[in-house]
């Protein structure tokens, strides 16, 4: 399995708008965040898991083929904005899109001319494809476990694929999930910053889940520029944990 980190921000990105504090005018390329999302190539597959806002920019330089099957976390734009974006990957036929039933409900209220029967020209060509937490589903033979997060009050998804799991906007695990997480290679968690959020994880609080999950390494994503220069806070971590970045590639065994 090849996992490629398309985006390893938070919602505003990093640099973020108006701001120059030294993140946001840093010269390391660590440092420029999109939104957070991940391509996966496993057994033939392609997986990208979330539509950023910046999908198309993402895609830029990828290799362009069939997408098998797209896993949407949550409803917050910053996750699912770049949908309609998918619309020259429609050549390839239907792009699959995987979510819960009130992510679905979301998604056709927010582009209802993707589900007109009567579709003009160029709509993207998206077939939705419901799950839930307690179902893992199969993607053209290929195993797929949802896996129950809490973003507040929020439930979201996140997923596991063979020893991979990919875990984002979290701030709770319910007890009943860390069964699933069990024996993993690798684990990709969201740490949005130092300090306390309402919604998302601190550094200390993603550092303590990890060290309960023990995957053999972990990779913190969904960072705020609040959490410091790469370059340096990438020491403070203990061994076997790193900070990812965009443009980051790592097999998985």
């Amino acid at each position: 399995m090849k996992v490629l980190f398309l985006g390893t921000g938070t919602s505003t990105g990093v640099p973020q708008i108006g701001c120059n504090c030294d993140v946001c005018t840093s010269d390391d390329s660590r440092d420029k965040r999109l939104r957070s999302s991940v391509r996966i190539e496993v057994d033939g597959k392609v997986l990208i898991i979330d539509c950023t806002p910046d999908f198309r920019q993402q895609m830029m330089g990828m290799p362009f083929g069939k997408i098998n099957g797209m896993l949407l976390t949550h409803e917050h734009y910053d996750h699912v904005g770049g949908i309609d974006d998918l619309r020259p990957f429609s050549i390839f036929g239907s792009v699959k899109l995987y979510m819960e039933e009130h992510l679905e409900n979301v998604i056709r209220e927010r582009l209802p001319y993707c589900f007109n029967p009567k579709k003009y020209g160029g709509v993207p060509d998206i077939e939705i494809k419901r799950i839930n937490e307690y179902d893992s589903c199969d993607i053209e033979g290929l195993k797929i476990t949802p896996i129950r997060v809490m973003h507040y009050k929020l439930p979201i998804m996140g997923f596991r694929i063979k020893d991979f799991a990919y875990l984002t906007d979290v701030k709770s695990i319910p007890e009943s999930e860390y069964s699933k997480l069990t024996g993993l290679n690798t684990l990709v968690i969201s740490a949005l910053r130092k300090t306390e959020h309402i919604s998302h994880q601190s550094l200390s609080e993603a550092l303590n889940i990890s060290k309960r999950i023990a995957a053999k390494r972990t990779y913190f994503s969904h960072m705020s520029h609040e959490m410091g220069l790469h370059g340096k806070i990438e020491k403070e971590l203990p061994q076997n944990t790193y900070f990812a970045y965009d443009g980051l590639k790592i097999d998985v065994f």
